[in-house]
């Protein structure tokens, strides 16, 4: 009898480790199972497959795009920000969005055939996307939580610029040119990271 007494108190408290250690896999497990902005998935303009993790590495600056809204001529500055540092790791990504103004109504065809027509556009531009209500992108629920800051985008033009891993660095309001001081410092000093 004092043998099976002995067992049980043996065998009672390593059940209760070992239910504890797997409630405690089975949370990180959960916690591990958020997708990585990186593996959001996205389509490109021509409707393909992707996701940020093909610019794993390099800096981004993630834009909602619109062409026909006041700050288009952000192209500009957006195309110059981008071929000045490509080659140092950096790349613009412009997500199309009808939902201010409806500026961008056209369709994938139209906004490429307009970014390159009129601004020489080589960065890459994904597929039309919402970036507010319920029907926000995934990427862009991820960004505005991440940021800190407002849940909504203001307008077309917010850019959020993004580390290697794709963290949010910093948000930058849609009035902010591509190629403003602290757009350019903050391009930079990631960069160098």
């Amino acid at each position: 009898m004092f043998d099976n007494i002995g067992a049980a108190v043996i065998f009672l408290p390593r059940m209760k480790l070992t239910s504890t250690l797997i409630l405690t896999i089975g949370l990180a497990g959960a916690v591990c199972a958020e997708k990585s902005t990186l593996d959001i998935p996205l389509k490109d303009i021509d409707g393909k497959k992707t996701s940020l993790g093909t610019h794993k590495g390099k800096v981004m600056l993630v834009v909602n795009v619109a062409s026909k809204c006041g700050l288009t001529k952000q192209y500009t500055q957006l195309q110059a920000v981008h071929a000045k540092y490509a080659k140092k790791g950096f790349t613009v990504l412009g997500f199309p969005c009808n939902q201010f103004g409806k500026q961008e109504p056209g369709s994938p065809l139209e906004i490429k055939k307009f970014c390159s027509d009129n601004y020489s556009v080589t960065f890459p531009l994904h597929a039309k996307i919402d970036v507010n209500g319920d029907e926000a992108h995934p990427l862009y629920k991820r960004l505005k939580k991440e940021s800190g800051g407002s849940d909504k985008i203001r307008w077309n033009f917010e850019k959020f610029l993004l580390d290697g891993n794709g963290k949010v660095i910093k948000r930058f309001s849609p009035r902010t040119k591509p190629d403003a001081p602290e757009v350019i410092s903050a391009i930079e000093s990631a960069l160098k990271k």
